[in-house]
């Protein structure tokens, strides 16, 4: 379900309350297809925080470790939507071929292989040998009884997963979830925490559909002992929708976004859905505009 926009405009006006100069920001894209107008507008919200304090910084954190997933069109999509929205950022790569060279996320396995088996000494993991197929039936539950497979943390071709509380359905984040795929690969949650400590992440903004993530990537932390986890900001934005009212996904939304950037659609419209989000008496055509205009409506 969508938040109100009002409520989530006086999320914001916490939020930004917050951010200071030491403050560190962070957009974090997927290149696993083109990006939609809700990815554009995620950007343009985190820019809008980090440039809220002169002091604070942005970090460009392309998650492409998923080598199955990556193309290099999406990579570059990456690149090409942020200089449509003429935003900068003060940390990261500058291109693909800086990202391949420098920044990527296979540079850092090391730093995720050692935040897994800083969870497997707190035995906080277990093997599963199930496949996707096999917990098909589950809609994502997991039922405790596989927790009892006969298979062990170093057998092969099993996902590492991480107990979660029974209760856990009640505090909205998904039970016992994959740290380390079947393949060997750490998984999304895992990396994405240990990626924030390392960057000294302190303020998050991200669509409401990752909530669940959220509070999963804060029990992963609390299960390591990542204090500094536990002291990051979380604000998590409206979804945009299609007019079926499914949230947009960048198989569905993606050609907007891609003909934007060839000149069909303007990138003042992403701004003008921030503001409508914000709740902004002004019309901003610029990020430069957004920034001002949403500065006099917050002060």
């Amino acid at each position: 379900m969508e938040r109100p926009v009002n409520a989530f405009a006086g999320a914001w006006a916490v939020f930004v309350r917050s951010i200071g100069a030491n403050s560190r920001l962070r957009m974090a894209p997927t290149p696993s297809g083109f990006l939609h107008v809700g990815n554009a507008a995620n950007f343009a919200l985190n820019w809008l925080a980090a440039r809220w304090h002169p002091g604070a910084r942005l970090l460009l954190r392309i998650d492409d470790l998923d080598a199955e997933r990556k193309r290099p069109e999406y990579l570059q999509n990456i690149f090409d939507t942020l200089t449509w929205l003429d935003l900068d950022w003060d940390e990261g790569p500058r291109s693909v071929q800086d990202l391949e060279s420098e920044w990527s996320q296979r540079f850092r396995l090391p730093l995720y292989e050692g935040l897994l088996e800083q969870l497997r000494a707190r035995d906080a993991l277990f093997a599963c040998a199930k496949s996707r197929r096999e917990l098909a039936p589950f809609h994502g539950d997991y039922p405790e009884a596989f927790r009892q497979q006969p298979c062990s943390l170093d057998d092969d071709g099993v996902a590492w997963r991480l107990r979660t509380p029974r209760s856990c359905a009640l505090e909205a984040m998904p039970p016992d979830f994959v740290v380390r795929r079947r393949d060997g690969i750490p998984a999304y949650q895992l990396v994405s925490v240990a990626d924030d400590v390392h960057f000294r992440i302190t303020h998050v903004v991200r669509g409401e559909d990752l909530a669940s993530s959220t509070r999963a990537q804060q029990y992963l932390a609390q299960c390591a002992g990542l204090e500094a986890f536990a002291r990051v900001r979380f604000l998590h934005h409206p979804l945009l929708l299609d007019g079926q009212g499914q949230k947009l996904s960048k198989s569905a939304g993606a050609q907007a976004l891609l003909q934007g950037q060839q000149g069909y659609l303007p990138a003042a419209q992403v701004f003008r859905l921030v503001a409508e989000w914000l709740g902004l008496d002004e019309v901003p055509e610029t990020a430069a505009e957004l920034l001002a205009i949403a500065r006099r409506h917050f002060a």
